[in-house]
């Protein structure tokens, strides 16, 4: 690490998460799924619907499309994964599927509030944020090349953490200058900027351009300073060979308690990890009845959070190792599920508030400093733990399987979401699977090695 070349190159891979960052906190979470969710019911209600079912409606048609490109994700991650590896490229893939989510980034422009091309943009959305995650998936197969055993958890905290910032930043600027309130003003009372029309929410819509410019400027340091390994032999495999090493790989995986073990509990913990990143800005608007630029600071609270904790975690990982660090994120997101299930505007477990009391925002509030903090470092710490059971020859196979395994049941917690809130009525009944799910990779935890195979 200690090299030039070798800090250009780690500056070039921490700096995809830094670009690519948006398209999860400004366009999953915190802009652009709570403006869809508001889009959407009120086009339900324009077709007779009543507003509480209408609100649970927007939500499952959120969740039915994170469903299927989950399933995406899950089924293409591996075979691009083992791919990269045999042909000793990965950047002309990540180059590709980049290009594809900076188009769709830049189509969600067109989600106007009358929800004329609701469908089309929800299509839009996924299909780019699909793209997004597998060229971030082929990216993170970079990391073992960056470091020791050792390093690579400081490493991949610090990436983390820089990423988040972006987001952070992203966020800030979205708020301050484009996104508007039901007045027509910005968190700082402005009108949006480029004369955008507020009555058209133009400033709000403008987050799909802005995802997009952000993607392409900051790709720019991964272009210049991150390449492939230039010891791995360049070919061109046939389609059948790669199946054939992909096919070799998941039987090898099998084979090894503790590496399987991992990915087992990986498979759960972060399928509800997502569900939190993926619902916490709807539930905000469906449950708490939240505008725009509230939940907007609700994310920054949140970004500043993870990116704050995914550098300590990045350090703690450094010296205690990945395992304890993903053990305690886990406890805590399981308390944020709690307390989302426990909380309406009007009771907290139960207890009745008094009208307009501010006990429901303080709470979520500190849920989204949690969710942020706690997710940011797990992540991390999960991505430095897959390189202690990475083979080296690989890593880009290795971390297919990473990404399948994350994806395998994507469908799976927005699934249970979808029934529990049919079955119930409720948003926030709909979440106890995922308390279920964080319990479930708690559990399988137990019998993943700190270390890897090596300390089995």
């Amino acid at each position: 690490m200690a090299t030039l070349p070798n800090r250009k190159r780690i500056w070039g891979w921490m700096f995809f998460d830094w670009a690519q960052q948006p398209y999860a906190t400004l366009g999953l979470t915190f802009i652009f799924a709570p403006y869809f969710a508001a889009v959407a019911t009120d086009a339900l209600v324009a077709q007779g619907t009543d507003l509480d079912t209408a609100k649970v409606g927007a939500q499952t048609l959120w969740s039915s499309a994170q469903t299927i490109g989950g399933l995406v994700i899950a089924f293409t991650a591996p075979f691009l994964g083992a791919w990269a590896d045999a042909s000793g490229r990965k950047r002309p893939w990540i180059l590709l599927f980049s290009l594809i989510a900076i188009l769709c980034a830049g189509l969600l422009w067109n989600l106007t509030p009358d929800g004329a091309s609701l469908m089309l943009m929800l299509a839009a959305f996924w299909v780019g944020y699909v793209c997004s995650e597998i060229a971030f998936n082929l990216n993170n197969a970079f990391l073992p090349d960056l470091g020791t055993a050792e390093e690579v958890g400081r490493i991949s905290g610090t990436a983390t953490a820089f990423g988040y910032w972006g987001g952070v930043l992203s966020l800030f600027v979205m708020l301050l200058f484009f996104a508007e309130n039901e007045t027509g003003t910005t968190l700082i009372k402005l009108a949006p900027a480029f004369g955008l029309d507020p009555e058209n929410r133009e400033g709000t819509r403008f987050v799909g351009p802005f995802i997009a410019i952000w993607f392409a400027v900051f790709l720019i340091p991964f272009i210049l300073w991150s390449r492939d390994n230039p010891a791995v032999k360049r070919n061109r495999p046939g389609f059948n060979q790669v199946l054939s090493e992909l096919w070799v790989s998941i039987c090898r995986v099998g084979k090894k308690p503790s590496t399987r073990a991992f990915l087992l509990s990986s498979l759960f913990y972060r399928d509800a990890l997502t569900a939190l990143y993926a619902y916490g800005g709807i539930y905000a608007r469906q449950v708490l009845d939240w505008q725009t630029i509230q939940i907007g600071v609700f994310g920054i609270i949140a970004a500043i959070a993870a990116a704050v904790i995914s550098w300590i975690g990045g350090i703690a990982d450094q010296r205690l190792g990945p395992k304890p660090v993903i053990a305690t994120c886990i406890w805590v997101l399981i308390a944020v599920g709690s307390v989302i299930v426990g909380m309406s505007r009007v009771h907290v477990f139960g207890i009745p508030l008094p009208e307009g009391s501010p006990i429901p925002d303080i709470l979520f509030y500190i849920c989204g400093a949690a969710i942020g903090g706690a997710g940011g470092a797990l992540y991390s710490a999960s991505r430095s733990l897959m390189v202690r059971h990475t083979d080296p020859e690989h890593p880009g196979e290795a971390f297919g399987l990473f990404a399948f395994v994350g994806k395998a049941t994507a469908f799976l917690a927005p699934a249970l979401i979808t029934v529990f809130g049919i079955l119930t009525q409720s948003n926030q009944l709909a979440f106890l699977p995922v308390i279920f799910l964080l319990l479930l990779g708690l559990f399988l935890l137990r019998w993943v090695q700190p270390d890897g195979e090596t300390s089995a």
